[in-house]
């Protein structure tokens, strides 16, 4: 129960003794977890500086070939380490007679490290935060204070939005994550600033502010529906946590608007200093398989070229993710081209390796968008879809099997160029999974048919 109130409650000091402690401790547990995990599933050891690294693909690279399912689960362990490390903060600022909105520094890159080291140097203040508030009981101040928090919320995403998409054209953590979190946090702490409010009052006001940012994105065109769809999950739990942090920072009494703006600003400083950050995504493989009642030679031609796909595409597709519609190739051998073509555009695929009828490998030189937005406005291109996931290269095996048999596989290598990977990973190798079995399926019947 100690521990509990230690590591998950957001009232009650917290001294550098056992903030020290603590961090030392549960640093050592998520690396004992994740290199545990990432061993179990790729035989890679991850030694201390791989997992120091702030740049997650290099952590990527030195994860091997973990499957896409290790980053998800390394993701949702980080999830109550990450609540832990920002409630510590805050109350360790508080001990130490600083802002409790200096919690937010937890999110910068790199300087995290060094302000979590000062905070395990500062001495205890002799100012004691002043008790909780009671609860509220008039609703016309609730709804006055929650349109205000929103209001507030708000701001802070134009102001973040104006830079990540005009200026940085970054979609790193910062935005996925501190943007929201800090949103969030501001529309907690005026929804509770006058008044204290229930937790539950304070994330619904938090997940009405996310709301109508995600509506303005949508309505200005700045952003397409599928894409905030798939965003969804992260945001709405980081924000639920940043409205908490807000409410709790409003009942500690010891925060001041001008500690308040100082430490908004630590955002920005966040945002730009990791879209400086050098970035070196790792690539990625995403390998499926089918099983064909054809031997290879017979697989072989509709492995180079296929005529339409009359199938109906999956609900996935249907909202908007690229599929696959037809191949076709030029010449023979190396040198060969092969165009796949999309529900976007065309993928342009110089052949590499031409080993009939057992190997074929391409290199990607030219790609379509990944998707196609939903938008009151039509087709809306988002910088993201030109430049954060690139396929490199692709490559078909066909594996002869008893029976006059054939395995048919594919594999695409390609980089991702989003933060968090440990979130957006899953989601891009499973899409990329079903573009795959899409096509194999396809190869498949009209390998048996023929």
């Amino acid at each position: 129960m100690r521990l509990w109130k230690l590591w998950f409650q957001l009232s009650g000091r917290v001294s550098r003794r056992d903030y020290l402690l603590s961090g030392i401790a549960l640093v050592a547990l998520k690396y004992a977890l994740d290199v545990a995990l990432v061993y179990a599933t790729a035989r890679q050891l991850w030694t201390p500086l791989d997992y120091l690294n702030p740049l997650i693909s290099a952590r990527k690279q030195a994860s091997g070939e973990a499957p896409s399912w290790t980053l998800l689960s390394m993701g949702a362990f980080a999830i109550p380490f990450l609540w832990i490390g920002v409630s510590m903060t805050l109350r360790r600022c508080v001990d130490a007679g600083l802002s409790p909105w200096f919690a937010l520094a937890f999110f910068l890159p790199l300087l995290n490290w060094l302000w979590m080291a000062a905070l395990c140097l500062l001495a205890t203040s002799p100012r004691v935060a002043l008790p909780s508030r009671a609860e509220a009981t008039a609703p016309e101040d609730a709804v006055r204070a929650a349109l205000v928090g929103t209001a507030a919320g708000l701001g802070v995403a134009l102001v973040m939005g104006a830079l990540h998409l005009g200026l940085l054209k970054s979609y790193g953590a910062a935005m996925f994550l501190g943007t929201p979190f800090t949103m969030s946090s501001v529309a907690g702490f005026l929804f509770n600033r006058r008044t204290a409010r229930s937790p539950g009052a304070t994330v619904n006001v938090a997940l009405l502010t996310l709301l109508l940012a995600a509506g303005g994105m949508l309505v200005f065109a700045f952003e397409g529906g599928v894409c905030l769809l798939m965003a969804a999950p992260l945001v709405i739990a980081v924000g639920a946590l940043g409205g908490l942090l807000g409410r709790a920072i409003a009942l500690h009494h010891t925060s001041s608007w001008l500690s308040a703006g100082s430490a908004l600003l630590l955002l920005p400083l966040g945002a730009t200093l990791e879209a400086r950050l050098p970035q070196q995504p790792a690539l990625r493989e995403v390998a499926s398989s089918v099983e064909i009642d054809a031997p290879p030679a017979l697989v072989w031609p509709h492995v180079l070229q296929f005529r339409e796909l009359t199938s109906a595409p999956e609900l996935i597709f249907r909202m908007g993710i690229a599929y696959p519609v037809r191949a076709r190739i030029e010449g023979q051998g190396v040198g060969a081209v092969r165009r796949c073509e999309f529900s976007t555009g065309a993928f342009v695929e110089p052949i590499t390796a031409w080993e009939a009828p057992t190997r074929l490998a391409f290199e990607v030189t030219a790609q379509p968008p990944p998707l196609r937005e939903w938008s009151p406005y039509g087709d809306v291109q988002p910088p993201h879809l030109a430049a954060t996931l690139q396929s490199k290269r692709g490559e078909f095996r066909l594996v002869a099997l008893p029976g006059g048999r054939t395995r048919l596989e594919g594999s695409t290598w390609y980089t991702l160029e989003m933060a968090p990977l440990l979130y957006w990973a899953p989601w891009s190798d499973w899409l990329i999974h079903r573009i795959h079995l899409r096509v194999l399926e396809h190869v498949k019947a009209e390998a048996e048919r023929s």
